[in-house]
């Protein structure tokens, strides 16, 4: 018969991927290699804190605000808030404190350039290197050395949200960090007001240069002023033509005796209308003389009219009353005429006035005609004249104010804390450094064991081992159990052995719940075990497992090992033998003693035998098995390195694969499934050993 069992059809597997237990497994494994760096790195960090040098530090605080000082209203420096609050102003201020400027004028303070520590010929290197790479003079290299080593150690921050500068200096001393701290905080503020200063002194200087010029153009557009005035005969008073003031003077009395023209004449209107009742008019009722000559008329009508009544019309003292009557009322009359007529002298009078005034005007209206177009132009000088001279008073004004300013500083920062001496180092901070590289270690051990994990990748879950041979994992065995005897077969089980007979008998029902075995098969069941050749002490354990799980089922199970010759000097006869045809399947068997498994070795490699004869044979050794025997266990060693066990791989039900978790590399898995495709065949199913359990 050529029946060769066909694997079970591939199912759909998860594809290979790491999982937090994969994670713990390759830790587990490299747990020296991440231990060793941490230690490492833990003893250089405490070394590195114990003999490096001890620095402190030290804070001053300078507080900056965005709106300068007012001291004086046109300011050269002008204060005005940004619209963010001038934070993007203070920030700039943070480079202004790490300038040059600033750190020389520190420098300069402090006498730093002949401190060894910052100046750089503290040792015997630096002065060599100094020797070999230096260059221009000894005091400009040993200034530069200096502010280099101060930025150095040197660092300005400012907090979120706040308008304050930290300036923090590092030393090897704690009263020269603080006292370098103080000098930059005051060299800052030096520094500031000297560059207002100079800003004030540029702007004056700048101004006063300007003046000579601007009083020149003053001078030339007074001269250009005079010069056409003289020429057009203009003659000026109050800032004004002489003759434009005539001519308004004139205007001005001119309307005045229109004015007084048309009053007379309506009072002369007024006295013509009253015709013979004269004495009816204003001018008549405000005459005092008037009113006196009424006053008497009136008395004297009553005195006329008591006389008549009394002594009658021809009595002489009413006679002397009539004429008296008369005599005021001539009175009256003349002195109405009178009236009469100085009003019409004065209304004459007013009325030539006023035609004189008339004809002045219009002669010098005519005059003024003439001085018109002059006027145009010398009004166009004069306004030239103005505007220079207020370009001029502005410029001498603001020289004046700038060189004043020279001399007011009104920057708007100040210190308002000063450092002060550290009371602890701070570098290097043993515990935190020796922490931090203990965790450190921890960390790039971890990423060390990966790298070397997965530059030579090993099984690692059971979903990667059924990507990699595309067949089940049929169970997971500890590698350990406690008090168990595995070879030879029997004795007594533990619990724990119980338990690891349990996983291995469900191995087995799910290797031939799987199978396509025919049911009238005339051959034994049979399972051939093969792993890498680093894994054979656990494949061989394996194997014996299943043989001792199937025999405490009661069943009769043969195990045939083909990796040892019985532990003799001299090979007794076995397998080989029996695939060469030398010997009957049933005269080698043995059975272990209290045991229901029987042992067939690996027998004598002293001949070689064809694969046709070695087929033969190894389907008529099972079916003569089937009589005695329920199951055979076969260890067929790592099939890459045993050609004889190809026999065997054509004829058995299930050929099981067997791994070690986080052991047997992948490169391994796929030579031993290659060497399986070779002879013919695929791996049904695979086991896997977990040493952590």
């Amino acid at each position: 018969m050529q029946y060769a069992p066909e694997p079970p059809p591939a199912a759909s597997y998860p594809s290979s991927s790491v999982e937090l237990g994969d994670l713990k497994r390759i830790l587990v494994r490299r747990r020296f290699l991440i231990l060793a760096t941490a230690a490492l790195l833990t003893l250089g960090a405490l070394l590195y804190g114990l003999f490096t040098p001890a620095l402190y530090s030290s804070v001053a605080e300078i507080i900056v605000d965005p709106q300068d000082l007012q001291v004086v209203t046109n300011d050269v420096n002008p204060s005005r808030v940004p619209p963010d609050g001038g934070i993007t102003m203070v920030e700039s201020q943070v480079a202004v404190v790490q300038s040059s400027g600033v750190l020389l004028r520190a420098i300069a303070a402090t006498n730093l350039t002949e401190d060894p520590e910052f100046n750089g010929q503290g040792g015997l290197l630096s002065h060599l290197l100094g020797g070999v790479l230096g260059s221009g003079s000894a005091e400009t290299d040993k200034t530069g050395k200096t502010l280099d080593a101060l930025r150095r150690r040197l660092a300005v921050k400012r907090a979120d949200k706040v308008l304050v500068l930290d300036v923090i200096v590092t030393a090897k001393s704690a009263d020269k960090a603080a006292k370098l701290a103080n000098a930059i905080a005051q060299a800052y503020l030096a520094d500031q007001a000297s560059a207002r200063a100079k800003m004030a002194t540029d702007a004056s200087d700048s101004i006063t240069a300007r003046l000579e010029e601007q009083r020149k153009r003053v001078q030339r557009a007074e001269n250009a002023v005079e010069a056409y005035k003289s020429a057009n005969n203009m003659v000026m008073a109050a800032g004004n033509l002489v003759s434009d003031q005539e001519l308004t003077e004139i205007n001005t009395q001119l309307a005045a005796a229109q004015s007084r023209t048309a009053t007379l004449k309506a009072q002369v209107d007024q006295l013509r209308r009253s015709g013979g009742a004269p004495d009816a008019t204003s001018e008549a009722m405000r005459s005092a003389v008037i009113s006196s000559l009424r006053a008497q008329e009136a008395t004297l009508v009553d005195q006329v009219s008591q006389l008549g009544t009394e002594l009658g019309p021809r009595h002489p003292s009413m006679m002397a009353a009539q004429q008296q009557l008369r005599d005021t009322r001539q009175l009256i009359a003349r002195e109405l005429g009178r009236i009469v007529a100085a009003a019409e002298t004065d209304y004459e009078r007013a009325l030539a006035n006023q035609q004189a005034l008339e004809a002045k005007v219009a002669g010098m209206k005519s005059k003024s005609l003439d001085t018109d177009q002059a006027s145009v132009k010398l009004r166009e000088l004069q306004r030239d004249l103005e505007a220079v001279r207020s370009v001029y008073a502005t410029y001498l004004q603001r020289a004046q104010e700038t060189r004043e300013q020279v001399n007011v500083d009104s920057t708007n920062a100040r210190i308002i804390s000063d450092a002060m001496p550290a009371l602890k180092k701070s570098w290097p901070p043993l515990l935190l450094l020796v922490f931090g590289a203990f965790f450190g270690g921890l960390g790039l051990g971890t990423g060390l064991a990966l790298i070397a994990e997965y530059s030579s990748p090993t099984v690692l879950s059971s979903a990667q081992m059924q990507s990699a041979i595309d067949a089940p994992v049929v169970g997971v065995l500890p590698a350990k159990s406690a008090r168990r005897r595995w070879w030879p077969f029997g004795g007594t089980t533990t619990p724990a052995g119980q338990k690891m007979d349990a996983v291995a008998g469900l191995a087995l029902r799910r290797l031939f719940s799987s199978s396509r075995r025919p049911p009238d098969w005339p051959l034994v069941p049979s399972v051939l075990l093969t792993s890498a050749p680093e894994d054979a002490a656990q494949r061989g354990r394996v194997a014996r497992l299943l043989a001792n799980a199937a025999a405490a089922r009661g069943s009769r199970v043969l195990f045939i090992d083909t990796n040892n010759a019985g532990g003799q000097k001299e090979p007794q006869p076995g397998l080989l033998d029996v695939l060469r045809g030398e010997y009957a399947f049933e005269a080698l068997s043995q059975y272990a003693p209290g045991s229901n498994v029987a042992v067939l070795g690996k027998g004598r490699p002293k001949a070689a035998f064809s694969e046709a004869q070695g087929v033969y044979f190894t389907q008529h050794m099972l079916a003569q098995a089937s009589r005695n025997f329920e199951l055979v266990i076969v260890d067929g060693g790592a099939l890459a390195d045993n050609l004889n066990a190809s026999p065997l791989v054509a004829m058995v039900d299930e050929i099981v694969l067997v791994a070690t978790l986080n052991a047997t590399p992948m490169r391994d898995v796929t030579a031993a499934s290659q060497a399986i495709s070779v002879m013919g065949r695929l791996p049904t199913g695979a086991l896997l050993v977990d040493e952590a359990a």
